[in-house]
């Protein structure tokens, strides 16, 4: 059966048509010609292989068949309506799923709560999100693998659009009996005679630490790597090194572990988080809402930018 002869206009009009008893009343219902809707009606009825209606000189009435087919033609045009509803949705941004990829210090300081505040306000909308080092957040915003990345500055963002995000402030942590337990604030350079628990370099922060050290042509004593900052802390406490961590994110750990937290006076230890976009020209509803919530500038660009993208 070719499915495509019961389209969505004939059947409104039959049900026009119905309601009204005439096929000039329901031709003005549908917005159609007297003789295209009559053609529409004729056609139908052909393709169905049975008469719907009684035509008399003073309108129509429905055969038995007519009314089977009021009924059917009604319950296809409800269940169009409810599709078109529940696709509105997706279109306007109140449904669907956001992919995120975010660093480290990111997830542990100020993604919980921002998501959370999101979610409150758009329930409908579905958020993945990765934990992953800054490199591997542009590379998969870039490669299409996540509809927003939150990243470190200074990690290069060639080929994607970034907006700042939030600002956070890298601290030196250590143990109460350590001799620097005593300094409120300390530079790096005063810090670098003593052994460090650092994370990998693949991630920003053990990037920017060793990239400090070089600067000071001072080595960094590395005592040991670890994969979290819940590790670092908990080294740190054990007596085997000192660490770098923002300090939002360490703070918890600080009281917990009885660790001692010391300001560092450089300026690198001020950071941007940034927020990236594979593009601001009309990113899919869902994503535009999301990145708007977390950057006020990525929300004036896509302002900027026009429409979502309903398609």
């Amino acid at each position: 059966m070719n499915y495509a002869r019961f389209d969505l206009v004939t059947l409104n009009l039959f049900i026009e048509i119905a309601r009204t008893g005439s096929i000039t009343r329901g031709a003005q219902q549908s917005n159609l010609a007297v003789a295209a809707a009559s053609k529409r009606i004729s056609d139908l009825e052909t393709h169905l292989g049975t008469r719907l209606l009684y035509r008399h000189a003073n309108g129509v009435t429905m055969t038995e068949a007519g009314h089977a087919c009021f009924q059917h033609a009604l319950g296809i045009l409800q269940d169009v309506d409810k599709m078109s509803g529940a696709l509105s949705d997706f279109a306007a941004g109140s449904r669907g799923q956001v992919r995120i990829w975010a660093n480290t210090s990111a997830i542990t300081q100020f993604l919980p709560d921002d998501l959370s505040r999101f979610r409150r306000e758009h329930p409908g909308i579905r958020i993945s999100l990765e934990e992953r080092t800054s490199g591997d957040v542009v590379a998969a915003v870039r490669e299409n693998r996540a509809d927003i990345g939150i990243f470190a500055d200074r990690t290069a963002a060639g080929e994607v659009e970034v907006f700042d995000y939030r600002k956070d402030e890298l601290v030196l942590i250590v143990s109460h009996d350590h001799p620097l337990a005593a300094c409120d604030s300390v530079p790096l350079a005063d810090a670098l005679d003593y052994e460090f628990v650092s994370l990998s370099e693949a991630t920003s922060l053990g990037e920017r630490l060793r990239t400090e050290c070089s600067r000071l042509e001072k080595p960094l004593k590395l005592s040991i790597q670890v994969r979290s900052f819940d590790a670092v802390c908990r080294m740190v406490m054990a007596g085997l090194g000192i660490g770098v961590l923002p300090r939002l994110a360490a703070e918890p750990h600080v009281r917990s572990m009885g660790l001692k937290l010391i300001t560092l006076t450089d300026d690198w230890a001020q950071r941007t988080l940034l927020l990236a976009l594979r593009s601001t020209l009309a990113p899919p509803a869902p994503v535009r809402l999301l990145a708007s919530s977390l950057s006020a500038d990525a929300a004036r660009a896509l302002d900027r930018s026009g429409a979502p993208d309903r398609t």
